[in-house]
């Protein structure tokens, strides 16, 4: 990489530092479905960029929109002055959001949706007289950003192993089952009953100690987890029975990954809040945002003993520059229909991604919407050495994919064509033969 002498000026965020220093892949520019390197390769992008870029990279409105807010105003103050367009995305989030989801909150990341949905789920139960509400339960194998409410009630070891200190949570068991459920097409038949560990928590701890239970309705950064079919139903069920707030983290599913614009839709499942961020904006400009209900909103806006009724927010809360680069993509959504584009592709996506059923040391491959996952046994006691050699195999062979230990997840931009899904299978499959 030319006149860049000092690579450990840079601190990269999960990334072996050390090790990538050595041999950096860099990418210089970017259009459609590609990323070109700084050796000029031109690699597939199959994973969105990070979830991020539905519409592919350098999308036309969106890079308009973002120059021209850019040259007419870049910054508000997010506290106590207001500027036209966070209302007109948040008017936009709600024309798309499930039923009765009314309310937006602007945060910069997925990270910060959560830990701002965490304080909402707090601050309404005191709200309303039931303060004793103060435990929150995730799911083990969750992924929910990297703060520190995320990680405590995430279930990812590793992103919690060099912290002390975090917030007290329980956790419900993992819904991946490969043993019943191997190379399910769509939603695994079986399971549903792992919603029940829910209720064994609820009687254990107390519903009047529980404010919020938060889940990722497909679980993405710990290898693409689908909900069998009746679980999150029946969360939800339970949710309401004991007066407990149900969290739906759409980080990723949010905004047509699943074929329709949020999961809550493909599941027929409205939670009380949904947080979004990644295709918020087609990854343009950082953004995250909380979708809640009238009853969240109501509850703490409407009981609060202080002028200002929620003491949280951040500086770059509904930036001009993210609300131009959210609004042009959502209506680039809209008006290309690109939900229903999602929806057309996801069988052929299914047939082909199938195809590698038959690969060496393949144990399951799930899929749903125009997502995707591999995995693979792993080699031995080396946890994540065959993943990480077949990403990087993938790169060398101009095709970006995502390695989570010894799962290769898949999530292309909604233009992806038929024939680069072909590609993207026939290059994974190369790299999984060749690290047999």
């Amino acid at each position: 990489m030319k006149n860049i002498n000092n690579m450990s000026a840079l601190w990269k965020p999960f990334t072996p530092n050390r090790e990538f220093n050595k041999s950096p892949r860099i990418f210089t520019k970017s259009d459609g479905m590609y990323y070109t390197t700084d050796k000029e390769a031109e690699v597939l992008d199959a994973v969105s960029g990070l979830w991020c870029c539905n519409l592919g990279n350098k999308y036309k409105s969106v890079v308009d929109a973002v120059k021209n807010q850019a040259e007419t105003m870049y910054y508000s103050p997010a506290f106590q002055v207001g500027h036209p367009l966070e209302y007109e995305l948040a008017n936009e989030l709600v024309s798309i959001a499930p039923k009765d989801l009314n309310h937006v909150f602007f945060a910069n990341s997925g990270s910060e949706a959560v830990e701002s949905a965490l304080k909402m789920a707090l601050a309404y139960q005191k709200a309303i007289g039931q303060g004793t509400r103060h435990l929150i339960i995730g799911r083990e194998s969750a992924y929910h950003g990297v703060n520190f409410g995320g990680i405590s009630v995430g279930g990812l070891v590793n992103n919690k192993r060099q912290y002390n200190n975090l917030i007290k949570t329980f956790h419900m068991p993992s819904i991946l089952d490969i043993e019943n459920n191997a190379f399910s097409k769509g939603m695994p038949k079986e399971g549903a009953l792992k919603a029940e560990a829910l209720l064994a928590l609820i009687n254990t701890h107390g519903a009047e100690n529980i404010a919020a239970v938060i889940v990722e309705p497909v679980a993405g950064s710990a290898g693409v987890h689908i909900p069998p079919v009746g679980y999150l139903n029946r969360i939800s069920e339970i949710c309401k029975e004991n007066g407990i707030l149900l969290i739906f983290d759409e980080v990723i599913t949010g905004f047509g990954r699943l074929g329709t614009p949020f999961a809550a839709d493909k599941f027929g499942v409205t939670p009380d809040m949904i947080t979004t961020a990644k295709g918020l904006t087609n990854g343009a400009s950082p953004m995250g945002a909380v979708i809640t209900n009238d009853k969240v909103y109501d509850g703490i806006i409407n009981n609060s003993k202080t002028p200002i009724e929620f003491f949280h927010g951040y500086t770059y809360s509904g930036h001009p520059i993210s609300c131009a680069a959210g609004i042009a993509t959502i209506k680039a959504y809209k008006e290309e229909k690109f939900f229903d584009k999602v929806a057309d592709m996801e069988e052929f996506w299914q047939e082909e991604l199938h195809t590698l059923k038959d690969c060496p040391n393949v144990i399951d491959i799930r899929n749903l919407g125009l997502v995707g996952a591999v995995h693979l046994s792993a080699n031995g006691s080396n946890v994540g050495q065959r993943g990480n050699d077949i990403y990087l195999d993938c790169f060398e062979n101009n095709l970006l994919v995502r390695a989570t230990g010894d799962i290769i997840a898949l999530s292309p931009a909604y233009i992806v064509s038929k024939d680069e899904i072909r590609q993207i299978v026939a290059t994974l499959r190369e790299a999984i033969n060749k690290a047999a």
